[in-house]
């Protein structure tokens, strides 16, 4: 398992409050939750076709 580094991370109190509900839903902690929404983002888009530079 790749080693776990923590950082600071500034968040509305809106938006925490969302992950935090939404974490609890699926019986995950609110640091696991943001962890999973990240690692599904990166997945995602290293699915989605390379974009080509814009021409200038």
């Amino acid at each position: 398992m790749a080693e776990k580094k923590a950082f600071v991370l500034r968040i509305s109190a809106d938006t925490l409050q969302e992950i935090e509900l939404w974490a609890a839903c699926e019986f995950r902690s609110t640091n696991g939750q943001i962890e999973f929404l990240l690692s599904e983002a990166l997945k995602a888009r290293k699915k989605r076709p390379k974009k080509s530079a814009p021409e200038t």
